[in-house]
């Protein structure tokens, strides 16, 4: 079991396709107000890429909330309609940039060559990459779940190096408790975060590896009690802020 001790716990919100102006700035006033002062955890929060900048500038500027993208392209520049860069993102005030959502690999069908580009962009551009592992439930059902793990992580550490894994954060987030309401026991997200840290090597001890799939405030405490997850990557939970607030503190 690692030494969870000298890791800062982080729980990151992602909003996926959510929100209005308002929307948001009722959301980010919420979770700024109970936010307040110095804490244990950091955390995070990933608005849609229209709203980052109201986010960065106008909600979080002097807070203690850091923002960051759902995704980036993977290209730097160019004739690429609709795309938006990892240097744009720096540029806005990101500080974190979720990479490989299973999301992402499912509807827009994203390698893990690609993902592995995306993810030396947001190093390049000085952000920190949240690089998203998960296996489906066949997958699971077919007792390959750590073999899925293992290729999705190895693809980043071979197109990037090992010692940029060490400056990022790794979510394992099951397809199967996405979005379901499932959430994974302790005891299942505890066997891959165990063996995502030991995969890293060496560095593993100072990887935060975050847990995420139908994270609820009922659900946190027992999660964050295991002694590899470092907290949570938080979708419909994080939509209200009395919710996030709760597993933030959690995570205390």
């Amino acid at each position: 079991m690692a030494d969870s001790k000298h890791r800062r716990p982080i729980i990151i919100a992602n909003w996926k396709l959510n929100g209005t102006q308002a929307f948001v700035s009722d959301l980010l006033t919420g979770i700024h107000q109970q936010w307040g002062g110095v804490h244990k955890a950091e955390v995070v929060v990933c608005p849609a890429h229209v709203h980052l900048a109201q986010a960065a500038n106008e909600a979080l500027a002097y807070s203690n909330v850091a923002v960051g993208a759902q995704d980036c392209s993977q290209f730097e520049e160019g004739a690429y309609t609709g795309d938006v860069s990892a240097e744009m993102l720096h540029d806005l005030g990101c500080q974190y940039v979720i990479v490989g959502h299973s999301e992402r690999r499912r509807f827009h069908h994203e390698s893990d060559a690609q993902i592995a580009r995306k993810f030396d962009l947001v190093h390049q551009a000085v952000m920190t990459p949240i690089l998203c592992v998960g296996e489906s439930p066949e997958q699971r059902q077919a007792g390959k779940t750590l073999a899925v793990i293992k290729r999705q992580v190895t693809a980043a550490i071979e197109g990037c190096g090992i010692e940029k894994m060490a400056r990022c954060i790794v979510a394992y987030e099951p397809l199967w408790a996405v979005g379901t309401g499932i959430t994974a026991t302790p005891e299942q997200a505890q066997e891959v975060h165990e063996f995502i840290r030991t995969l890293l090597g060496d560095i593993g001890q100072c990887v935060r590896i975050v847990y995420g799939g139908s994270v609820k405030p009922d659900s946190a405490q027992t999660l964050f009690a295991m002694p590899d997850i470092d907290g949570a990557l938080v979708g419909k939970a994080a939509l209200d802020a009395d919710s996030f607030i709760q597993i933030c503190r959690a995570a205390e």
